[in-house]
């Protein structure tokens, strides 16, 4: 197998008997098997969804969003939704709201318009209602999220991480986001199609991603910081390799030549290293990475200007995310890489920092693993990347879990994939919570 896998074939009679079987051999390479598991685990999520909310409709349970006990497609546009609905059918404020004290309340700055404005397109087009504008198009950029997330981790170690990474996203504890009116489907579409531009070199493609990505949700960033990385990474590939290697990526190269992801050597030594990447790399290559990389870098920053020019406030943004801060740490002044250590110092003292610095340890060591790098440079510069924005700029609360979505591709390891009982209890785990987190996250608190 391409994944280097010992094959079936390869085993004695008695082994191959007491082998476990695995879920990945039962399901065909195909993408109409991806798209089978996908509409399987989206019957799943909406039975839930339905169950809780019927459910919650007769205990009389105070449904938070308004309107959400009237159907159960308005309850799948609760929270979030409830906000992009607001901006599809009246846009943004121009003044921001504020409390007696002029503290800038939680409103619709907070989320970018990528989706809700191809909700008021669909819902211009079709004349259908918000809840099934946003339901349609979450459910259908779910799909497609799934399908580009096998083809990236396909690409590097083969069917069986790629099939076990799409079952653990699509049934994972959070796999019903993709079945209400939220923005994730979308911008894990645009972000694994652009990271798989990378590995593609098709740096145009690049750039469309990560720039409307930018405007879906906050971490385009990352995509700017993988393709840095790429750069590099294939820089000293090239310039090893000699002229006479041709400038097309040879068939594999992401996954098995996982020591090319010892970029950070070129930081170290970069005065020593000739000839430098302009010598090296195709003009047109290098032109479309930097400009490629410079653009989602500048689209990723553009949200607060937008903020500053519409509402007359420079901090407009800055203040709007804030203020979901209060009821965890207050309002303090916001510094970059301090917010987790501040949560976790306000609630749990030394013992939260210590914390704090051993999931980083532990995070650290988990990217640099032999069986992460198999996922190829493109994927962990990616998913390392996005890893340091939520650390540098987010303050862990509920919303962290999706907000770690788009490091599913690492579930794709052969870490992962190759071992029995870790996949079967992700899977398994996976399906048992998703209704604990339907409960406890939808109809109680915002995912």
């Amino acid at each position: 197998m391409s994944d280097g896998a010992t094959t079936a074939s390869s085993l004695r009679p008695d082994v191959r008997r007491r082998r476990s079987p695995d879920l990945a051999s039962w399901l065909p390479a195909r993408w109409s098997t991806v798209l089978t598991v996908y509409l399987v685990s989206r019957v799943f999520s909406l039975v839930l969804l339905a169950v809780v909310w019927e459910a919650a409709r007769l205990a009389g349970v105070e449904f938070r969003t308004p309107g959400a006990e009237l159907s159960l497609l308005d309850f799948t546009t609760s929270w979030d939704a409830d906000r992009y609905r607001t901006i599809a059918l009246q846009g943004y404020p121009t003044v921001l709201p504020t409390d007696a004290a002029g503290n800038v309340l939680p409103n619709e700055w907070a989320f970018l318009p990528v989706f809700p404005t191809l909700c008021h397109l669909l819902m211009v087009a079709t004349g259908m209602p918000f809840s099934g504008a946003a339901l349609l198009l979450s459910t259908a950029f779910g799909a497609g999220a799934a399908l580009v997330l096998y083809r990236l981790v396909d690409r590097a170690v083969g069917h069986r991480g790629a099939i076990w990474a799409v079952l653990l996203l699509c049934f994972g504890p959070l796999g019903f986001l993709f079945s209400v009116g939220y923005a994730e489907g979308l911008m894990l579409f645009l972000l694994f199609g652009g990271v798989l531009a990378i590995q593609q070199r098709r740096y145009g493609l690049v750039l469309a991603c990560g720039v409307v990505a930018a405007f879906t949700r906050p971490g385009a960033l990352a995509l700017a910081l993988a393709l840095a990385v790429h750069l590099v990474v294939r820089w000293r590939t090239e310039r090893a390799a000699g002229p006479s290697s041709g400038h097309e990526p040879a068939a594999g190269v992401s996954g098995a030549s996982w020591a090319s992801w010892a970029w950070w050597a070129s930081w170290a030594s970069w005065p020593r290293l000739r000839p430098w990447p302009w010598q090296v790399l195709p003009r047109r290559d290098l032109v479309q990475i930097v400009t490629a990389g410079a653009a989602v870098a500048a689209a990723g920053l553009a949200w607060p200007v937008v903020a500053h020019l519409a509402t007359g406030q420079h901090d407009a943004y800055l203040q709007t995310e804030m203020a979901w801060w209060v009821d965890y740490v207050g309002r303090p002044a916001f510094v970059p890489l301090t917010p987790w250590f501040l949560l976790a110092g306000r609630w749990l003292g030394i013992a939260g920092i210590a914390l704090v610095v051993a999931l980083l340890v532990l995070a650290a060591v988990w990217f640099t693993r032999r069986s992460t790098l198999r996922l190829g440079h493109e994927t962990v510069a990616f998913t390392a990347s996005f890893a340091l924005y939520l650390v540098a700029v987010f303050l862990p609360q509920q919303s962290l879990f999706r907000l770690l979505l788009p490091l599913t591709p690492l579930l794709g390891a052969p870490a992962v994939s190759e071992r029995p009982v870790v996949r079967r209890t992700l899977l398994v785990g996976g399906i048992v919570l998703q209704p604990v987190a339907v409960v406890l996250l939808w109809l109680y608190v915002a995912p």
